[in-house]
């Protein structure tokens, strides 16, 4: 049964979706604009309009018509699998290429998402439930490293660290286990401002970002400069493309199991067709391609808040954010071991609905099993040992480097060939309709 919520429970819903994501959605236009050698200004704009984009990307995806949106309650956010190539792109190529490449890539998408939404046949109930767990299962490393106070600080792993992010979880834990109702569904929200404000009083709250943020920015079409398009970078960026579709597949089939709705190849279609689109904002407003976030998943799954309406707050709290830097920047100010504790939590919800859609396969039939083992075993691998790929060629190495995808690939390609093996086996339609009808 649906519940109706009012205006102000879907704003801090919104926002609770909000301070989950905004980490890794700047993490990136950080990333990327360092690594770039970019001024000061020009990072802030980066910043700035990837926040807007994410919020516009965000409701494109929520609006479903007959051309586009998956219709789920979805957030999107600056894909990660793309950082290494746009800096390669950027350091030899320029700017322009950068954002030439992720035009042509969201083109590309458009145009094929009706070929790309045949996927959903080679997704049965097996390759979900193993993609989706190993999407949570990839993710755990960076919340545990966030945890710790994130990698590569000088106060890694400090025992104040520590009892940040662990008094987090527990204070989430504890919300859940005693109380009900809008309290419980906010639970995440409430346990990083309870720990933000811990941590001001143990002095790790820095105000100096939301001091020196401007009060208005106006995004601008090329603020970096006309898109030029080069054949390597436009191969690059495709193909970081088809990797970001094969990860947002893997959360558009959990989000339909949590939400209880049948998707079929039209809707895949329609939820590609959404992110060609976000592509091509993103290279238009120089900003990044886009992909579905799944820790937003996770907290749809923690929660058990289905309705769009949440999402759409948090995208038009992400557009608001993007105009207005200087409450933007009041997010900045979280502590990185606070919002650990809490991707901890999401995370882990993320395994745990993999887990739950892995619970209708029959194990009974050995090929399940490998199936299963197999691409968890190499996505989790592919994370945790991220050099595992790095002798082979550029171009194979965008396609196996990311854990996601490595992990996927693998859960797909042995469910053809166990299924194509076989006759006895269930056909990859049929066990596609099992997954619908579940």
């Amino acid at each position: 049964m649906k519940k109706n919520y009012g205006m102000a429970r879907i704003v801090s819903l919104g926002l609770q979706h909000v301070l989950v994501m905004y980490a890794g959605a700047i993490l990136v236009p950080l990333i990327v604009g360092g690594a770039l050698h970019l001024s000061s200004n020009e990072l802030a704009y980066l910043v700035s309009i990837d926040l807007l984009t994410c919020g516009i990307a965000t409701l494109l995806q929520s609006w479903k018509n007959r051309f586009f949106g998956i219709g789920l309650p979805v957030v999107l956010g600056t894909s990660f699998v793309a950082v290494t190539p746009i800096i390669g792109i950027g350091t030899q190529y320029g700017m322009g290429a950068i954002y030439g490449s992720i035009i042509t890539a969201g083109i590309f998408i458009l145009i094929f998402s009706p070929f790309f939404g045949k996927l959903a046949k080679l997704f049965p109930p097996v390759v979900t439930g193993s993609v989706v767990t190993i999407i949570g299962v990839s993710l755990v490393p960076a919340g545990i490293k966030s945890m710790a106070g994130g990698e590569g600080t000088p106060h890694f792993g400090d025992p104040e660290n520590l009892l940040l992010s662990f008094g987090v979880f527990i204070f989430i834990l504890l919300i859940n286990r005693f109380f009900h109702g809008f309290i419980r569904t906010i639970s995440v929200l409430l346990g990083i401002i309870a720990g933000t404000i811990v941590a001001a009083f143990m002095g790790k709250v820095d105000f100096t970002n939301v001091a020196q943020a401007s009060w208005f920015h106006m995004p601008e079409l090329f603020y970096f400069g006309a898109p030029s398009f080069e054949w390597g970078p436009m191969i690059t960026m495709t193909l970081v493309g088809i990797v970001i579709i094969i990860e947002s597949t893997g959360s558009f089939f959990a989000l339909s199991k949590i939400c209880e709705q049948n998707m079929n190849e039209q809707d895949l279609v329609l939820g590609y067709r959404a992110e060609g689109l976000s592509f091509i904002l993103g290279g238009l407003f120089n900003a990044f391609p886009y992909s579905t976030f799944a820790q937003n998943v996770g907290l749809v799954q923690l929660t058990n808040i289905k309705t769009r309406n949440v999402t759409i707050a948090a995208a038009s709290l992400l557009v608001l954010l993007g105009f207005i830097p200087k409450i933007a920047a009041f997010t900045t100010i979280i502590p990185t071991p606070v919002l650990g504790g809490a991707m901890i939590v999401m995370f882990g919800m993320v395994v745990s609905s993999g887990i739950k859609m892995l619970s209708s396969v029959d194990f009974g039939q050995q090929s399940n099993l490998l199936t299963v083992a197999c691409s968890v075993a190499l996505g989790l691998g592919a994370t945790v040992v991220p050099d595992l790929f790095s002798k082979l060629p550029q171009f194979m190495r965008i396609l196996v480097g990311d854990g996601i995808v490595t992990g996927s690939l693998t859960a797909i390609i042995l469910n053809l060939f166990f299924n194509l093996s076989s006759k006895k086996k269930p056909t990859v339609s049929s066990t596609l309709e099992t997954t619908i009808e579940s």
